[in-house]
């Protein structure tokens, strides 16, 4: 959208209306109430699903206008201009390739697809499209949470020192009961289930934190539920749901770790479908010859900072050690970011779908790339995520060797 086009309105569509869909919905719908109010009108057009009763519900609840039981109905619709595509993975190349040839700009989840052959060839039509200034993205929500920019603050002012080494971990629940029905998370091949999912996550606010992977060495999976019933009916989310008596084998991991050799320092990576007791447990710390800081998804209103030489009296060395800092307006991507940008008012992961519906929003209306949030990835970064994931799917086959990213 060209500058005199700023004042149009906006129409929007989300393709899918399962739980990650919901977030982009919803995140449309509060997108212009955050940051100033530059922002043109914001249309809520359609919500797409094939299961009708799920995405006639989400429409209604978010406020959309209608819902379509085909996704290409949004094509031939003019009055919507964005599109989120937050299906399958192995359903993104079809879907995005379809709404850039029609000129909708496109912002699709992670990772950006099945196989790395259809991520390059999604971000050929990306790189095509932009030449007629039609946009694609990707949604990395966690580069919006003000505790991960503010580890990297931490980082790029020195205040850390030299980094030494990384730790990051991504557990989460929803696998970990065997009744959990079979779905398309736990088809396909190794490396798309656990690492695929959640792992996509970690792998890029490593890099964010660390610089660019360079190599990683010691990939292992695991499969700890190798059978999965099948569903009696649509499988929405992590949803347990009616399933008939018949299992049927899980193709891919329930568990993967890894390390890696990043521009700045060293790291491991652990991630999992099947840890009990923890249903979103993304937690970060890295160390450096200064101190350390650290932050998790379970307390996203604070990070925990430990730097040397601070006490103006070495003698009182046994309060040496973590201290809590509260999150506010002095810390990135937070002022003017909620109604109540206050510290101790608090922060979900839900505001980080709003906070990048937002930014997806400023760059299609050409405003300022310099008065805007940071801007989405492209389609490119996501093709280096997968390559990234790939390099640990190698390492892990050849019984941990080192393999290039």
């Amino acid at each position: 959208m060209n500058a005199s086009a700023a004042s149009a309105p906006i129409g929007v569509a989300v393709i899918g209306a399962g739980m990650a869909g919901k977030a982009h919905a919803a995140a449309y719908r509060a997108a212009a109430g955050v940051y100033r109010p530059t922002l043109p009108e914001i249309r809520l057009v359609s919500i797409a699903d094939i299961n009708v009763e799920l995405g006639a519900e989400a429409a209604a609840r978010y406020g959309f206008e209608r819902h379509d039981a085909d996704w290409r109905a949004i094509l031939a619709d003019d009055a919507i201009q964005v599109v989120s595509v937050v299906v399958a993975n192995f359903l993104h190349r079809e879907i995005v390739e379809a709404l850039l040839a029609a000129g909708k700009h496109v912002l699709c989840e992670k990772p950006l697809s099945d196989s790395i052959d259809d991520a390059r060839a999604m971000a050929d039509a990306a790189r095509a499209a932009d030449e007629r200034g039609v946009l694609a993205r990707i949604g990395y929500s966690y580069l919006r949470a003000p505790g991960i920019a503010f580890l990297r603050r931490l980082i790029d002012d020195g205040r850390l020192g030299d980094v030494f080494h990384f730790s990051g971990r991504y557990w989460t629940d929803y696998g970990s009961r065997a009744d959990a029905p079979m779905s398309w998370r736990y088809q396909g091949p190794a490396g798309s289930g656990a690492l695929g999912d959640v792992g996509s996550h970690l792998s890029y606010i490593a890099e964010y934190l660390c610089g660019a992977a360079r190599e990683v060495s010691g990939g292992r999976f695991h499969t700890a539920i190798a059978e999965r019933p099948k569903p009696l009916g649509a499988v929405v989310g992590h949803t347990r749901g009616n399933v008939s008596d018949e299992l049927v084998p899980v193709e891919n991991d329930d568990y993967a770790t890894f390390n890696a050799a990043f521009e700045r320092c060293s790291g491991t990576l652990e991630v999992s479908r099947v840890a009990a007791g923890h249903p979103n447990d993304l937690s970060l710390e890295i160390f450096g010859s200064q101190g350390a800081a650290r932050w998790s998804q379970t307390n996203p209103s604070q990070v925990e900072v430990m730097l040397h030489g601070t006490s103006a009296h070495p003698e009182h060395d046994d309060l040496t050690g973590y201290r809590t800092v509260p999150l506010g307006p002095a810390h990135p991507h937070y002022a003017g970011g909620w109604a109540m940008d206050a510290p101790g008012v608090g922060i979900g992961q839900n505001d980080l779908f709003v906070h990048q519906a937002r930014a997806f929003l400023e760059e299609v209306a050409g405003i300022p790339e310099d008065e805007s949030l940071p801007r989405c990835r492209t389609f490119d970064d996501g093709v280096h995520n997968m390559e990234f994931l790939a390099a640990v799917a190698e390492s892990a086959e050849r019984g941990g060797s080192a393999v290039a990213v």
